[in-house]
């Protein structure tokens, strides 16, 4: 038994006979009167009858709910899958490391949302290391983030901003109040002062500025607990532009010029590995918009 034959069944109930169903169907009156006698062999019974070819026979009026409902979840199944792989349906889900969630996500997916608006979109904000686990155990399809802390043989990698390191302190701190016509700080200059180290202080390492790290008073993880630690005059730290809040009414961002660091940011997703096509699209869209529409 073929779809076909079923949907040439249905066709000639609606259209009353068999010469209608041939002009819808785009066949031959043959062709669909040999598909009739092909399902009603199949099935060994009639369903029209013998004398009059447009009156359906008991067993052609059971058959036809049937018909028209397994006809109908076959066409919503087919729709579905059209819709899958042209990217308009479907799940994805997606890592992003904090400062992505408040400063750039938001963004590309109302432009997403925009042309997919039947995607259904988890969003999962963790640390970078967090964000690469989640990656290669398949808990999400893609991620945002640096991706110094992977494999670069298990990940392909798409850099997509560069973003600078700098001091976080007090407006009041000492180190705001000296900078005057300089375009930034040296380490040496942050010495002195009570370090907090956080995650993202990993981008010290094994350049100069490593030894703050050496010499952090307090080591802090949540980004909540840091910008508490910060605004109560405990000390300095060090962060990306992107994690800076905008508007921070108590703290100031202050360029780190020797040494002058950045954290390169991109969009990763499982090398040798496909991806669904609603998860390559926001891809692709994440891409194009950084390129056209993004300023850090």
């Amino acid at each position: 038994m073929k779809i076909q034959q079923l949907r040439h069944f249905l066709i000639v109930v609606e259209e009353g006979g068999f010469r209608a169903a041939a002009n819808r169907a785009n066949r031959s009156q043959a062709a669909i009167s040999a598909s009739i006698k092909e399902l009603e062999k199949t099935l060994d019974q009639r369903l029209f009858e013998v004398g009059n070819k447009t009156t359906l026979t008991p067993f052609g009026e059971s058959c036809l709910p049937k018909i028209q409902q397994f006809l109908s979840v076959y066409q919503g199944l087919e729709d579905d899958l059209q819709a899958i792989a042209s990217g308009d349906k479907g799940k994805i889900r997606i890592a992003s490391v904090p400062s992505l969630v408040t400063k750039l996500v938001p963004s590309v997916l109302a432009a997403y949302s925009k042309k997919h608006p039947d995607i259904e979109i988890v969003l999962i904000d963790d640390n970078a290391v967090g964000v690469a686990n989640r990656l290669l155990t398949g808990e999400v399809d893609l991620a945002l983030g640096n991706c110094t802390s992977i494999n670069q043989t298990d990940i392909d990698f798409t850099p997509l901003i560069s973003d600078p390191i700098g001091v976080v302190c007090l407006k009041s701190n000492q180190l705001n109040m000296a900078l005057g016509q300089s375009q930034g700080l040296r380490w040496q200059q942050l010495i002195e002062q009570p370090f907090i180290y956080n995650g993202t202080c990993r981008l010290l390492e094994n350049t100069p500025a490593e030894a703050l790290n050496r010499k952090a008073r307090y080591t802090v993880e949540n980004i909540t607990s840091l910008f508490s630690l910060l605004r109560n005059d405990l000390g300095i730290t060090t962060l990306p532009k992107l994690a800076f809040p905008a508007n921070e009414p108590e703290l100031v961002w202050l360029n780190l010029l020797d040494p002058a660091l950045n954290r390169q940011i991109g969009i990763f997703k499982l090398a040798n590995k496909s991806i669904s096509p609603p998860a390559q699209a926001f891809y692709e869209l994440c891409i194009d918009y950084v390129q056209h529409h993004y300023l850090l």
